[in-house]
């Protein structure tokens, strides 16, 4: 019924249109032509004079009205130490174009109704003027040359790379359809090296791994990074022309397939300051939620964001990423809940080229899985805590006989042990529950006499550590599964004295 009402009612204005017309021609004869011209000429100018002020009226007043909404205005100073460059390239931009439109906003419409076709009047004919030629072309070479000179300072004053002794993080954006693929470095603070023929589907950056830089690279989910701190970011994309741009930040790069591109800027407000500042302005603070009156503030659910700048196809939206500007302390915290994507993903499965070789990160991950154990142990308030488990000291099948990888281990225990020359430890051996019990107890006591042998080849005096098997008698889980017995299956030391 609304469709069938909708449509007669354009029926109906169509009709109107027409008989308008209809009339308009009959009084045009009825007048005469040239007399029904004049009117329609009178009626133009008057229009044009009516639209000059509405529509100049409209420009100011909704300028004004959301200027709280634009960039560069209000609560949206730039967020970066650089952005302030750009802000004001931006308005000495808009006031010169801004004067040039309003005063030929006004001639346009004026010159329309003032010189209107009229009884008696007969148009001038001017070929040229060199006065005026001269001052129209002048007088914008002269602004366009400034315009152009302030651009080029700001782009020399934005743009350089970093130098080699600058304290920077440097991060990677690939964008792709219809996602961008972020890559940080690890604790060596260097990005690894991509070959585009590596790309696969659990390879999706295309990284080399037997390159040791890449052992360690990351791959967030989400931008996150340090207020103050110089940041350099890698621009590619791996399919089609992207945009790499964060506007609050004003940095915006094309990302090209086959040519890496590059923006540095430094973060000057984190998240949590700029929702502050935005909750000063009666724009934000009205609910995020038109149907949740009682939800959250639009400035309390404000986050930055990376979006592509190009049109890169129909999923073009879904590129939005947040961005999160935090403290220095939050972004350590942040940084240190980030696993490697190579040892996460790769490690030791069917593409991984060195499957089965301990590789430096791994031992400097394990390093500091050791110091934060014996820490926890070395603090722990009664000794019967302070156990550390030898992760990584292992033994061949049914034998004492150590694993060539076993030594690294065997040094964080050394070095503790001369750290703290006072310290004494109880080394235990323990097994599962397969075999004989008395075969498990000899085999235990054997496997931690072989880890105390170590400590006195290492010049560890004796009376500082004490060797026990335990055998099967003291399992942490349960002997009814594989994995639980590989638990189980453990060497480790208490701490008897500080």
């Amino acid at each position: 019924m609304t469709a069938l009402l909708i449509l007669i009612c354009l029926v109906l204005i169509t009709i109107v249109v027409i008989q308008i017309g209809k009339v308009t021609e009959l009084a045009s004869s009825i007048r005469g032509e040239e007399d029904a011209q004049y009117e329609v000429n009178r009626w133009s100018g008057v229009m044009s004079i009516v639209f000059l002020v509405v529509f100049l009226v409209g420009c100011i007043y909704s300028a004004a009205y959301y200027k709280n909404y634009m960039l560069g205005y209000g609560p949206h100073a730039s967020a970066s130490a650089h952005g302030s460059s750009i802000d004001f390239l931006f308005a000495t931009t808009l006031f010169f174009t801004g004067i040039v439109f309003v005063i030929t906003h006004i001639a346009l419409f004026y010159f329309a109704y003032k010189y209107q076709g009229r009884k008696g009047r007969k148009a001038e004919f001017i070929s040229h003027n060199n006065k005026l030629e001269v001052i129209w072309t002048v007088v914008p070479a002269i602004v366009m040359t400034l315009l152009v000179i302030s651009g080029l300072d700001a782009w020399n004053e934005i743009m350089p790379d970093v130098a080699d002794d600058e304290d920077y993080i440097e991060i990677e954006a690939t964008g792709v359809q219809f996602n961008w693929l972020l890559r940080y470095p690890g604790p060596d603070n260097m990005l690894g090296t991509r070959d585009f023929k590596m790309i696969t589907g659990v390879n999706p950056l295309g990284q080399d791994w037997t390159d040791p830089k890449n052992h360690d690279d990351l791959q967030p989910s989400e931008i996150v990074l340090p207020v103050g701190k110089k940041v350099r970011v890698r621009i590619t994309a791996r399919d089609v022309l992207h945009n790499f741009y964060l506007p609050h930040f004003r940095v915006k790069m094309d990302a090209v397939p086959g040519i890496p591109t590059y923006f540095i800027f430094t973060p000057t407000k984190t998240t949590a300051e700029y929702r502050q500042e935005l909750s000063n302005y009666p724009e934000y603070q009205v609910p995020a939620d038109p149907e949740d009156p009682e939800g959250p503030q639009r400035w309390e659910t404000f986050e930055y964001e990376l979006a592509c700048a190009e049109l890169c196809g129909q999923g073009h939206f879904s590129m939005r990423r947040v961005v999160k500007i935090v403290s220095e302390a939050e972004y350590e915290t942040w940084l240190s809940q980030q696993g490697s994507y190579y040892l996460d993903n790769i490690r030791n499965g069917d593409e991984d080229p060195l499957k089965g070789q301990l590789l430096d990160v791994e031992i400097n991950r394990h390093n500091e899985e050791f110091s934060a154990a014996f820490k926890a142990a070395l603090n722990a308030p009664d000794t019967v805590e302070r156990i550390v488990r030898l992760n990584y000291v292992q033994f061949e099948t049914g034998s004492s006989t150590l694993t060539a990888d076993s030594k690294y281990e065997l040094a964080n225990l050394v070095k503790v042990m001369n750290e703290n020359p006072s310290m004494s430890i109880e080394i235990a051996g323990h097994t599962d529950d397969v075999g004989d019990a008395a075969s498990n107890m000899s085999l235990s006591q054997s496997r931690a006499g072989v880890v105390a042998d170590y400590l006195r080849e290492q010049g560890i005096a004796s009376e500082r550590y004490i060797a026990r098997g335990y055998g099967q008698n003291r399992p942490i889980v349960p002997n009814d599964s594989d994995e639980n017995r590989a638990q189980n299956r453990r060497t480790e030391f208490r701490i008897l004295s500080k």
